[in-house]
Parts: C-alpha cells; structure tokens; sequence
C-alpha cells in the first residue's frame, strides 16, 4: 500500500463509542489527499477487512474534511444527525443549506432516508435541519468527517460561508403512538381494562378450574391415599385409637329412626327432577351428619359449602377468600379488588366514566361460582367413552340421563345470619339454580331457617322443592342414643377374672332409671343428648348432668339476650331487653304460645313481628307455622331453654329487676299515649265554638286518657313492689 500511497501515519485516534478510530497521516506535496482517499477506498474494496463480531459489513474509510470534535460525553450514536448552521465570524450571518445542498454533501457518506428542513414559523436560532440516515454507522461517518467543515461561497455558504455544526438526534418512533394514548384515556383505559381480563380469564381460569376438580375429587388429600388409610388402619388396630367410634358412638340409634329420610335423599339424587332437595332443622339436630355421613357416605364426588365463613366475613376481601376457600378456587388476588378500586375511581375522575378496572362483590362471586360449575361440568363428563351405547348423546342430554353420574352440592348453614345481608345467598341460590336446570350437580340445602322458601322461590320460581324436615328426638330414641353413647368403650374394657358374664357401663350404673326424666327435661336435640352422654359418662348422675347443663343454658340466655351489649355481638340486636325477657317469663309458664297474643301485648305492639323474627333468628325462640303456612305458635328454641327459663323466673332479684325494666318501659309508652290525648283535647279546646260533632271525639279521648292513666298507676304501684324486692335480697 505504500507504494501506492506514499503516506506517513502520524496517530491513530480510536473512538470506541462509535466503533471507528482518526487516523492521522502526512504526504508529500504531488499527492493530494483526495487521490489518497480514492486509493485507499479502491483498496479497501479489494482485499475487504471484516470485524470478527459483524462479517458481513467491510470497513470503509472517509477523508476528514471539517474540524472533528473529539469528546467523551454520553451521547449515543443515532441514526438522525442535527445539522446546525453557524457564521464563520462573530457578527455575520450564516446561510442556511437547502435540501439539495446538503444531499449533495451528505450523501457520501451513505443513503440518506430523509431530509426535514427547519419548520418556516420556527424562530429557533441557529437555523437548522435534520438528516435522518438508513444505517447508524452511516450517521457517525458523516459526523466526524463533515463536523466543523466551512461550506464556501461557491459551494452556497454566503460569502463569509457557513460552519456545519453535527450532533446526534434521538428519534422518537412511538412518540406519536404515546401522544395518541395519553390524549384519549376514554378508549385506552375500558381497552386496557378488557385486556387485563382477558388475559387474566386465559391464563388462570383453566388453573382456578384445576384446583377446584382437584378440591371435590380430593386429589391431593393424604388421607385418601391408599398407603397412608393402610398405616392408618394398621397403627389404630396395635394402638387401640377408637376416637372416631367414640364420636359416632349412639348415632346408630339416630339412624335408624331417620332411616326413611335417608333411603328418600339416596332416591332422589337417581332421579332427574331439576329441582332443590332441603334438609330442615333447629341447630344441633344433625342434619350435616344425615346428609354427608350417611346419605352421601358412598358417594364419590361431592363439594360441601359452608355459608357460615362466608357470610361472616367482614369485607369484600375476606367474603371472596372464604367463597374461594370453600370451593378450592386458587389463586386468589382479593387484594387485587382493592388496588383495582383506587385505580377506577383516579381514573373516573380524570375521564368522567367508570373504566371498568374494579369489579364488585357480586362480579367476583359470579367468578368463582361459575368456574367451580364448569369444574363440576367435566367431572360429571368424565366417565365418558366412546364405547358407550349412548355415545351419540350430547354432553347435556348425556347429563339427563344419567342422573347418577353427577356430583352433589351440599350447602350447608344456607341464610345464616340472613338479615345482615343478603348478597351472598342471592348468588348461591341463582348459581345453584344454574347448576339444577342444566343437569350439572345435585344440590343439597341445609338450614335452619323455615322461611328458606323465600329466598330459593327467586331462583327457581316454577318448581317445587323436595323437603326433609328434622325435628327433635323422641324420647325412646335419645334413651337409646344416650345408653349407647355411655357403652361405647365396653369392648375395650377386660373380661372379667371370675368368668361372669361381662357386664356393660350402662348396665353396672344404677343410677340410670333418672334418664327418663332427665330425657324429659332436656329434649331431643342431639348436641344436648351429647353432651348430657358426656357428663354421664364422666361419673356424674344424670339429675346432676341435666342440672349442670339446664344452668349453663340460663347463662347462655342471659349473656346472649339479655345482658350482652351490641358490642360484644358480631351483629346489632333488633329487640330491647324488655322484649326478650316477656318472651322468657311468658314461656317459663307456658311452652307454647299463641303468635298473634305476643302481638297484641303492649311490649311488642310496635314493630313486633320483626322483633319476633329476630328473636327466631337467634334462635331464642321458633316460630311453628300453621294453617296456610301462616305463623300460629311461638316455642322455645331449644328444648332445655324450657327448663332454663323456669329457672331464670325462680330467681327473684333476676326476675324483679327486669320486671322494673319492663314495667318502666311500659310507663314510657302509657305518658306517651297521655301526652297525645293531651295535645289533641288542646287543640280541641281552643276551638271558640265547639261543634257538637266534635263530642263523640272528646269522650273517647278522654276515655283513653282514663284507661292509660289507670295502667300508669297500676305500673307504678307493680314498680314499688319490685324496688322493695330489690333493696331487700341480694
């Protein structure tokens, strides 16, 4: 090459920034540096020199015509130069380039995509214009050779000539896309939110499903392994853990006098009638024990829903959570709703409209009831094969006729706690309307409210549903429910060293002739009977055991009805002491009364029938129906409350104190009426020609100021007594 080219390097300068480097050189005065530049171009496109890391672009050199800047600052090369037009001198004023000008000295250095001059109505100095290049390395030639070059008179730079000043340029390419989505939020954000949810149904829904099938065909549960159920068996047979025949123990007795209501439900769920199946009964009367334990003991696939959690929970977050857990419904953001929330309402702001980004509790429970069908759907559908004789059948029409093969629903404590609100169990009976009439799932309610009617007839309005009503034990079957409890550990006990005959615990007690009136008194309901078994069976006598527990229930009333403030309640009460306590002295004297007696008293003459339901729904008392379904008669609660009520009336300071109460409250209500008949005879009064039509009016006005005047001191004088009791026992 240097023969060629008689050159001398001088210094190479390299510019790792922009992947080149300056080299600087000397030659002799016959040969210009222009024929040097073409025979060093002519050279390099011979014998090509490529870089290791990009083979397929060559080297290519340019000559230095202006005056480079060589700086270390952080500006990226780019594929846009700004050329700027400066004066050569201080004072002159330089010319700016036209587009062919600076095509013809640009274009050298490599294709140019676009040239965009200087906007007319722009007064930014100095002028201006930008080259966008097709390539970035094409960009960094055209810099470093032409920074600094004085474009002359003849080349059109006016006749002081103009300085071209080179800088790289960003480009912007999504800036208008930006501009457009921040000026349009009322498209973007409802497109956005779509997105969102779209992808979010895409990607979780089929794991959501997942969990749920996994949750009601209990694929991961140890305790349905093989392996784990042999050791299980195994340890208990060497151990001798009889804990579970302990807690079954006397429910055979239940049983079998609830062996109807059993074989019933076992026939309905192989019949293909779209409708409900409830199960009806006061609490503690084992309604969840005769459907899970014994209806659906072989039953494979079935989801048990407990309302209780759900409606109970206080929040939107936590009512989903609970929804979510009873079904198996994973993952779940319930803290998502929240953000999501904050998100709509900014954004409501900002646009005017809601944007759709949060959803409400009743969207979110849609969610998850809704995939818990479709999971329940393909385990229905998962018997299939196409060697079936009714293969050809569609999937519903497949479900129709095979009753069998579907999963039972069981949702368990349905309206509890009803009067709060009343969103949860909207959603569950609409959704297991859906689950019925489509032939996806059987659907088993279990409540203990008996106006359960109301609320399911919204659902399905045009069926009529199949009921099963529990009610207390007869006496004869709590006997032998309770005998059975107490002799449930006899084979555990040793044979007897004198070789007689081996006697059970109930047949060496003595003391169980008490049972049949200790039964009597305590009532059939299953927990009681339980837990009077239990204290038996600890050595207690069961006139001690029927006392202990009778007590415990006087507590029980007094704590939740009577002396229990709102606050240590999860819910405001809606009766008044007074109420509460002429129900407990009216059902201590009678177990039963007239519905529309209580009516008619004056302690329950405004807003009585909700205070009664309240009262029902606390379960204080029940409300027995009557003719027509109407309301007849009005029972304690439970069983032993009959008892425990006798009890509370017997303690004199008790009973004289709430009386006051009572007797107070009544006063109230009699001044009340006084204070009216007053102000009307007033007004009458005032009239200057009394009319004689107005004297009817009169006298039985003042009738009723007798009458209210006489109950006042009637009140009065009960009062007195009842202070006398109260400043003289203790």
């Amino acid at each position: 090459m240097k023969d060629k080219v008689p050159v001398n390097v001088v210094e190479v300068l390299p510019r790792l920034k922009e992947g080149g480097e300056f080299v600087k050189f000397t030659h002799d005065e016959t040969t210009s540096s222009d024929v040097i530049e073409r025979a060093l171009k002519d050279y390099l496109k011979e014998k090509p020199i490529k870089p290791w890391w990009n083979p397929f672009v060559r080297m290519r050199v340019n000559l230095v015509r202006g005056r480079p800047w060589v700086e270390d600052l952080y500006r990226l090369p780019t594929s846009r130069l700004k050329v700027e037009f400066l004066p050569s001198k201080p004072g002159e004023e330089a010319v700016e380039l036209s587009q062919e000008q600076l095509y013809a000295h640009f274009r050298p250095y490599g294709k140019l995509s676009d040239i965009i001059p200087q906007p007319q109505d722009s007064k930014v100095l100095p002028k201006f214009a930008y080259l966008d290049f097709t390539a970035p390395r094409r960009a960094i030639m055209a810099k470093n050779c032409m920074h600094g070059y004085l474009v002359s008179d003849a080349e059109g730079g006016g006749k002081a000539g103009t300085i071209i000043r080179l800088t790289y340029e960003q480009k912007r390419k999504g800036h208008w896309f930006w501009d457009w989505l921040v000026n349009h939020p009322r498209v973007v954000i409802p497109a956005v939110a779509a997105i969102v949810a779209s992808v979010t149904i895409a990607i979780f829904d089929p794991i959501r499903t997942f969990f749920i099938k996994a949750h009601i065909t209990r694929s991961f549960h140890i305790a349905d392994n093989r392996i784990y159920r042999w050791f299980k068996t195994q340890a208990t047979d060497i151990l001798r853990l009889h804990n579970k025949q302990d807690d079954d123990a006397g429910m055979e007795a239940i049983w079998d006098d609830r062996r109807s209501n059993i074989e019933q439900i076992k026939t309905w769920l192989i019949e293909t009638a779209d409708t409900f199946i409830i199960v009806q009964g006061p609490r503690g009367s084992g309604k969840k024990e005769l459907v899970i334990d014994q209806a659906l003991k072989n039953k494979k696939y079935k989801l048990l829903i407990d309302c209780k959690p759900i409606q109970e929970a206080r929040g939107d977050s936590a009512t989903i959570c609970a929804a979510a857990a009873e079904v198996g419904y994973r993952p779940v953001f319930s803290w998502m709703n929240s953000i999501s929330g904050m998100i709509d309402l900014a954004a409501q702001g900002a646009t005017g409209m809601k944007t759709g980004f949060s959803e409400t509790l009743d969207t979110q429970l849609a969610k998850i009831w809704n995939n818990t069908a479709t999971a329940l759907r393909q385990i229905a559908l998962e018997g299939r094969s196409k060697d079936d004789k009714d293969a050809h059948l569609g999937d519903d029409d497949y479900l129709e006729a095979h009753p069998e093969r579907r999963p039972v629903v069981v949702i368990d404590n349905f309206l509890h706690k009803s009067q709060e609100s009343g969103i949860v169990y909207d959603k569950i009976a609409e959704w297991a309307a859906t689950l019925t009439t489509n032939n996806i799932a059987h659907v088993i309610f279990l409540t203990n409210d008996v106006s359960f009617s109301k609320s399911l007839s919204k659902a399905l309005p045009d069926r009529v549903f199949r009921q099963i009503s529990l009610s207390d034990s007869s006496p004869e079957v709590a006997k032998r429910f309770v005998i059975n409890h107490i002799d449930s550990d006899a084979d555990d006990e040793p044979e007897p060293e004198d070789g007689s005959k081996k006697l059970t615990p109930s047949q060496r007690r003595t003391d169980l002739a008490e049972l049949d009136s200790c039964i009597e008194s305590l009532g059939g309901r299953l927990t009681d009977l339980e837990f009077l078994a239990r204290r038996i069976k600890t050595g207690e006598t069961p006139y001690k055991a029927v006392r202990e527990i009778i007590e415990q229930s006087a507590s029980e009333i007094l704590k939740m009805y009577i002396f229990g403030t709102e606050e240590s309640t999860d819910s405001p009460r809606r009766w008044s002491v007074e109420q509460a306590w002429f129900l407990i002295k009216k059902l201590a004297n009678n177990e039963e009364l007239r519905y529309n007696e209580i009516l008619l008293s004056d302690t329950y003459k405004s807003g009585g029938e909700a205070v009664l339901q309240a009262l029902e729904q606390a379960e204080l008392i029940s409300i027995v129906s009557g003719p027509n379904g109407r309301p007849a008669a009005i029972k304690p609660g439970k069983p032993v409350y009959f008892p425990a009520f006798k009890r509370l009336t017997e303690d004199a300071v008790l009973r004289s104190k709430l009386d006051l109460a009572v007797a107070t409250e009544l006063i109230k209500i009699e001044n009340a009426n006084i204070d009216k008949y007053e102000n009307e005879l007033l007004l009458m009064s005032k009239l200057k020609n009394q009319p004689w039509q107005l004297t009817p009016r009169v006298q039985w006005l003042l009738g009723k100021l007798q009458a209210s005047q006489a109950k006042v001191e009637k009140y009065e004088k009960e009062s007195g007594v009842l202070k006398k009791v109260l400043g003289e026992e203790y």
